[in-house]
């Protein structure tokens, strides 16, 4: 659902404009990290380059593993999601998702898939990993949304 299907290799995508997270995460597990830094490059960045048609509703973001994670498109624009390689100034560590993992802060963190390999950008909602297994479809912290009914 986009216009212009865009990859980026490594360099190029730290040769895009960089974008930097202050605040906190919030674990489905019920606790919360306050006051991380996180750097890379915001999700606006990529979909104003792939540039989604108005029907486009969704993104279904894919990582290395198989695992998958969906989000409308608003919980990734405007400012809320980026594509992290680094954490409080260092390279991403590989147990953290490294090289690079998405970042949507608002949300619990299993939204945040790690080892991200691709955003799908769809026209409807198609349920991730932990979705497909019983999660909530947003995972809102402040609305206590962990299982689906939530």
């Amino acid at each position: 659902m986009v216009e212009r299907p865009t990859t980026w290799t490594w360099p190029e995508i730290h040769a895009l404009p960089p974008s930097t997270y202050v605040g906190d995460i919030h674990c489905v597990t019920t606790w919360s990290k306050l006051g991380v830094t996180f750097t890379g490059v915001s999700v606006d960045t990529l979909l104003a380059a792939a540039m989604p048609s108005e029907a486009a509703t969704h993104v279904l973001v894919h990582s290395h593993t198989g695992y998958s994670t969906n989000l409308p498109l608003e919980d990734v624009t405007g400012g809320k999601a980026w594509i992290a390689f680094e954490y409080d100034g260092a390279a991403l560590a590989n147990e953290h998702g490294g090289p690079a993992r998405l970042l949507v802060p608002h949300l619990y963190f299993w939204k945040s898939a790690k080892w991200v390999s691709g955003l799908e950008v769809l026209d409807h909602d198609e349920p991730g990993f932990w979705e497909q297994n019983g999660y909530h479809d947003r995972g809102d912290p402040w609305r206590e949304q962990r299982y689906q009914g939530d």
